[in-house]
């Protein structure tokens, strides 16, 4: 398997969009306290889980783990994209992982193929494995995003 020097991850969830950029020397630490995670519709006891999770965030101050991260309104996507552009384009000597929601992807293909390079590898989230590291990374966003979506 290739080693990547960053991950970075897209996720949607009902009106937010939201990426955080890992480097792969925090993985290890970062996937130490997050083994419990698990897709929030998966959960038994959403409001319990979600609790957890928050609770997780916080003690363990989980976002010091992101290089850069971000949520924001459906419609404040270009921020993001923005934000990843300007990343990609600063570290274009380092082999990246893009993932990105499969609802996102088809709507920026075309930035995709703007920054997609022999260095960047990019996948729907739906292409990873589960119980691989990618997933398990990916799913520290998708419970990011589901905190912030039920605060309100």
């Amino acid at each position: 398997m290739k080693e990547f020097d960053y991950y970075i991850f897209i996720d949607f969830s009902e009106n937010l969009i939201g990426y955080n950029i890992i480097h792969k020397g925090k993985i290890k630490e970062l996937l130490s306290k997050t083994k419990k995670f698990r897709h929030y519709r998966e959960a038994r006891n959403k409001s319990l889980y979600i609790k957890n999770v928050r609770n997780t965030f916080k003690k363990e101050k989980l976002q010091q783990y992101f290089i850069k991260g971000k949520i924001r309104n459906i419609r404040d996507n270009i921020s993001i994209f923005m934000d990843v552009g300007e990343f990609i384009k600063k570290h274009s000597n380092c082999i990246i992982l893009l993932s990105i929601d499969d609802k996102q992807y088809s709507a920026f293909g075309k930035f995709i193929e703007i920054i997609d390079g022999d260095n960047i590898k990019v996948l729907k989230e739906s292409q990873l494995k589960r119980r691989t590291v990618e997933y398990s990374l990916s799913l520290v966003l998708d419970n990011w995003l589901n905190i912030n979506r039920l605060k309100k």
